[in-house]
């Protein structure tokens, strides 16, 4: 099978790694790659936003299947064009993955399929917006409706804070994200992951993770594209999953069917959970990044005939294996993220980390420079580990961020906390 992978990132590394492990693989090629994949399979000309380029290179060299990490190609029709060629695409057309591209679309499915979720209200004007949030009560969150990376969201304790967003994203702060912004109920509870793969019909239940947003420890500082995670999240009880999947995934699933946009690809829930109940804050149309990573760590099954089997419609019987191992993950990024920094910093010891009993380093912001491994990115490197729970897949993350000298960069040392604290214990260093 001929494979196109869409991306270069974490999340993407993780896929190809997975991905070229499988006997069905015939060939693999990258739009753009990174340092970490390139090795895997063929690097393109063209990046991951040329949708047409894609396309067209997918349907004149006969590809099997196009699996597309990130989330901007989706939202800008790359699944539509690529049905269009006849080429089975692994992620949701441009009408589906607006469950990630508009917040308020989300919401409004959401109210329809009867899923628990917050209450809201969505604002282009900056008067509406504060009048709205006067009815309100701290904590104040406010979100750009569209795609910002990931950083579009502010939890402000005090009302002044919270016009200060608003009048930040709405003057342009993300740019046509935020033309638009939806203020929203503060939920309490403990925030965790869930993922499920369809066809637009059958769903196909993956497992839980629970990553770590802001970039300082305690939680502190602003939110991020995520600076860890690890899997299992103990709060993702049984209980929980069977409601998640009852009374989110499911209902919405039967929701996009219905309105004649069925959604093709993994659908990502991030969820608050209060006393075993899940509230649903908001769905992305892609793998989690760096969910994404530590679910290919713990993943026993050929991910790449259930790609091709949702992408095709055939995806009902389909089971996977997971590993009974925890896995962690420990994100490196440069200094200054997620707001300005540089790039182009040397990094050594990757190799030395990866020599490491349970460790693997996933690539995120990464390239060759004159034969040697440079930043280029914000998230740089993804350290990642298994181990028997989730005390030793930390332990041993931390052990392969050691083994890695770049002083460009930093990293949390309190990642996994919520699952450490469960058994009285301290995090890993």
């Amino acid at each position: 099978m001929k494979v196109l992978l869409v991306g270069g990132g974490g999340r993407e590394h993780a896929l190809g790694w997975k991905i070229a492990q499988s006997p069905e693989l015939s060939k693999l090629y990258l739009a753009p790659g990174s340092a970490g994949l390139n090795h895997l399979g063929e690097k393109l000309s063209f990046g991951d936003g040329d949708i047409k380029a894609i396309a067209d290179f997918a349907a004149e060299n006969a590809i099997d299947l196009v699996v597309v990490g990130p989330e901007a190609p989706l939202a800008a029709g790359l699944a539509d064009l690529l049905k269009v060629k006849g080429v089975p695409c692994f992620g949701p057309s441009k009408a589906a993955a607006a469950l990630e591209s508009s917040k308020s679309f989300m919401k409004e499915v959401s109210s329809a399929a009867g899923a628990p979720t917050a209450a809201y209200g969505r604002f282009t004007e900056i008067a509406s917006a504060k009048a709205f949030l006067r009815e309100q009560t701290a904590p104040y969150v406010i979100k750009a409706d569209g795609l910002a990376a990931g950083k579009g969201v502010v939890i402000a304790e005090n009302i002044k804070d919270a016009d200060d967003a608003i009048e930040e994203m709405l003057g342009g702060r993300f740019g046509e994200a935020s033309e638009a912004i939806v203020i929203e109920e503060f939920m309490r509870g403990e925030e965790a992951s869930f993922f499920a793969i369809t066809d637009g019909e059958n769903i196909l239940p993956l497992i839980d993770a629970q990553d770590h947003k802001r970039a300082y420890d305690g939680d502190k500082g602003p939110n991020t594209g995520g600076m860890g995670a690890y899997s299992p999240a103990p709060v993702f009880t049984e209980k929980v999953r069977e409601r998640t999947m009852k009374e989110i995934i499911e209902p919405v699933v039967a929701e996009m069917k219905k309105r004649g946009a069925p959604y093709v690809g993994v659908l990502y829930a991030g969820l608050m959970i209060e006393d075993e109940k899940p509230r649903l804050i908001e769905f992305n149309a892609r793998f989690g990044d760096p969910e994404c990573q530590i679910l290919m760590r713990r993943l026993n099954s050929d991910v790449l005939p259930v790609l091709y089997k949702a992408a095709t419609g055939a995806l009902k019987g389909v089971t996977l294996d997971w590993s009974e191992e925890a896995a962690a993950l420990v994100v490196l990024a440069a200094d200054g993220y997620p707001g300005a920094y540089k790039k182009g910093s040397f990094i050594k010891g990757v190799d030395d980390a990866n020599a490491l009993p349970g460790v693997f380093v996933f690539h995120a912001g990464t390239k060759e420079q004159d034969g040697e491994l440079v930043s280029n990115g914000g998230r740089v490197l993804n350290v990642t580990a298994t181990g028997k729970d989730i005390r030793e897949a930390v332990t041993r993350a931390y052990a392969g961020v050691d083994a890695i000298d770049w002083p460009g960069g930093f990293y949390r040392k309190d990642i996994g906390w919520r699952a450490l604290e469960r058994d009285d214990a301290e995090p890993a260093k």
